[in-house]
């Protein structure tokens, strides 16, 4: 016990000890390994933008319909000699894209295109791998921050959807006797379209690891709603177009009418509805869904222009910039969209117009996340 104290005891005789202010209370117990996880998601992303390109390719060398089994385990490894080769090219001559399409092919010719589609799945093995190996690492030593354990099992359950609807979209194109050629053009969107929604989750998930809880949090509050609206309803808007861009893709709509501004000389393309029911035009028919893809893109383009002016006149220079990137992106895909029709989606221009939509969809995501968690700055910073 301390010892009585005198009344005129001088106060600056005495030392108190006070405690020691208590800072990153918000961060405390829950931020894990933030930086690590962010760092194993964007080795992810760099993978999932290496399999799309890789499918990109795989379907405009006509490539995707040389392994007609689904083995997810014993398909990891090639043929390993010449019998192997010979029973896989056999399996390729019963189904029709072989017989009404490829029937010229010797087993050089077949080697050619079974390597672009084994690359394409193995490079999905390898993303599920090493999810696996990283979220069962960050689990088991603790690392994975509060409330993100789900997060990342979303990642996870996403790519193994992904492989079950790659699967069903080969098997749409692996048939005998109906004269089918290639799969089916809205298969191929609905997987094209599960690939980005992974990639914008995972972006989604980089932008927020990039920044501490408490940071979030304060940031929460000075969130700009209007432009916030208009982001989410951009990243909508070129969603629904990477998806119509899968369909023209799907049905190598893209190399049929090959003038612009006009198709076949006109605004509207001539026999535009050549398939019964009516409904199938809108998935098969080349010079409507060509149309489609084109009105899309210039409303797209329209849409951006108003995002611009508004996001130009965001308070947080940080944000103008984000939506002056995502408009940059987007006048670049909108001319490359252009060149892709003028030479007949020649594999270079057309591949580079699908990457570039990847650059154009992370911008999008990106702009949208400044808005809704802006970064604070002075006055004098802006």
């Amino acid at each position: 016990m301390s010892g009585k104290r005198s009344i005129f005891e001088e106060v600056g005789e005495t030392t108190l000890t006070r405690p020691e202010p208590q800072t990153g209370i918000i961060d405390r117990g829950r931020t894990g390994a933030r930086r690590g996880i962010r760092v194993w998601l964007m080795v992810l992303f760099a993978l999932v933008v290496a399999m799309i390109v890789v499918g990109g390719l795989t379907r405009l060398t006509d490539s995707g319909l040389s392994i007609t089994e689904w083995r997810p385990v014993t398909g990891a490894l090639p043929p390993m000699n010449e019998a192997d080769w010979q029973s896989e090219f056999e399996k390729y001559k019963q189904i029709d894209q072989f017989q009404l399409q490829h029937a010229w092919m010797e087993l050089s010719d077949f080697k050619q295109i079974y390597w672009w589609e084994w690359s394409h799945r193995q490079l999905g093995r390898v993303i599920g791998v090493i999810w696996a190996v990283g979220f069962l690492g960050f689990l088991i030593a603790r690392q994975i921050p509060v409330g993100w354990t789900g997060r990342l099992l979303w990642i996870g359950a996403l790519g193994g959807a992904q492989g079950a609807i790659g699967w069903w979209m080969v098997a749409s194109g692996v048939t005998q006797g109906e004269g089918v050629t290639t799969v089916a053009s809205y298969r191929l969107a609905t997987h094209l379209g599960l690939a980005f929604a992974i990639l914008g989750f995972i972006a989604w998930y980089v932008f927020l690891l990039g920044r501490t809880e408490r940071d979030l949090m304060q940031a929460r509050r000075g969130r700009e709603t209007r432009l916030f609206g208009l982001g989410t309803g951009l990243m909508h808007f070129a969603i629904l177009q990477i998806l119509i861009g899968a369909l023209v893709a799907g049905i190598d709509a893209g190399r049929t009418y090959n003038d612009w501004p006009l198709m076949a000389g006109q605004f509207f393309p001539p026999n535009a509805f050549p398939e019964v029911p009516l409904w199938r035009n809108l998935f098969e028919s080349p010079g409507l869904v060509q149309f489609i893809h084109r009105c899309a893109g210039y409303l797209l383009f329209i849409f951006g222009i108003v995002a611009l002016l508004k996001g130009r006149r965001s308070a947080n220079p940080a944000t103008r910039f984000a939506f002056t990137a995502a408009f940059a992106a987007l006048a670049v895909q909108v001319a490359l969209g252009i060149m892709t029709v003028l030479y007949e989606a020649q594999l270079h221009v057309a591949i580079t117009h699908q990457l570039v939509a990847v650059i154009l969809w992370v911008l999008i995501l990106r702009a949208r996340f400044m808005a809704a968690y802006p970064v604070a700055t002075s006055i004098r910073e802006r």
